[in-house]
């Protein structure tokens, strides 16, 4: 097998045609510039350097050896400075997971202002259920992701980010709109358009419907919350959402939220990621800029109170 290092002494020798600088480039004593270069030809059975004088000359063997070892410590440059770019975050890929819900309300936001620092590093976002982002960092395919804390993962680290409010959504003309206490029991037997299973409203309502010991009227499950807006509008059925993800709707009185008794729905969301995998330069400063900006505890509400404390802390920040 090639031996790098003496190629490495190789082509200094060769490029100064002269051992003696050779070593000094190196840092080596000029003998031992001697014996690498003797080793080399020996391995590859073939005279590289003539001597005349005191000077020494490649042979064509060993030019050929060179314009090969130069292309090498070329790349090996360009390599070094690839290195030093990812250390110093000027390039890079950050890997991110989350929930459409988050991806759609939130991640712009978050995202927007981890660029406007790391303006190099290339973005792959992707989204999914919770449980199926918590396991696409078990398969390496994310490194952190923001998700909606179900159950504990072993080998993964949840911090709290966020407390989201879960509310049950008709359409404003639903003959449950008008009432003020609403069973467990009354909604089961409702039409329900659910989200998918191991999405965390999925896991929350669930557990709604097994506390009451009843079964739901389960029409249509999907991940996609502006269709089931869209379906609940249209009088199709009843729905649980993120109350940020409905806001709107429910100003406009396009939706209205009902009233469980005796239940208030919350989601804790949190980022994850792996305890005994070391991030890498990107995950890290996304790592840190969300703690930072978000303070590092939970708010008392959602999306919104998130939001509305990073631009604070933000503003705060530009202006001291």
């Amino acid at each position: 097998m090639l031996n790098f290092n003496q190629l490495r002494i190789f082509y200094h020798a060769a490029k100064n045609l002269n051992f003696t600088a050779a070593a000094r480039d190196l840092f080596i004593t000029q003998p031992a510039v001697t014996a690498q270069v003797k080793l080399l030809e020996e391995y590859s059975e073939l005279k590289l350097f003539r001597k005349k004088g005191r000077g020494v000359y490649l042979t064509d063997e060993g030019r050929a050896l060179f314009e090969y070892a130069k292309h090498v410590f070329d790349y090996e440059k360009e390599i070094e400075f690839a290195i030093e770019e990812m250390r110093e975050l000027k390039r890079g890929v950050l890997r991110l997971g989350t929930t459409k819900t988050y991806a759609r309300y939130f991640m712009p936001f978050v995202l927007t202002r981890f660029h406007q620092t790391y303006s190099d590093i290339r973005i792959h976002l992707d989204e999914g259920s919770s449980q199926a982002m918590v396991q696409s960092l078990i398969d390496f395919k994310n490194e952190i992701v923001i998700i909606a804390k179900i159950v504990s993962y072993p080998g993964v680290c949840f911090l709290p980010l966020s407390r989201e409010g879960i509310v049950a959504i008709a359409h404003p003309e639903h003959p449950l709109a008008s009432k003020t206490d609403i069973s467990a029991e009354e909604l089961a037997r409702e039409r329900i358009i659910m989200k998918e299973g191991g999405s965390g409203t999925r896991h929350l309502i669930d557990n709604l419907f097994v506390r009451a010991n009843k079964k739901p009227n389960i029409v249509m499950e999907t991940s996609n919350t502006e269709f089931i807006k869209m379906e609940v509008q249209r009088g199709e059925g009843i729905a649980f959402l993120v109350e940020s993800a409905v806001l709107l709707e429910l100003e406009q009185g396009l939706l209205t939220s009902l009233p469980i008794h005796d239940e208030t729905l919350f989601l804790d969301v949190s980022i994850a990621y792996l305890e005994d995998q070391k991030l890498s330069p990107p995950a890290k400063a996304f790592l840190e800029n969300l703690t930072n900006l978000s303070g590092g505890d939970i708010p008392a509400l959602g999306i919104g109170a998130l939001m509305a404390k990073i631009r604070a802390k933000r503003d705060n920040l530009t202006t001291t």
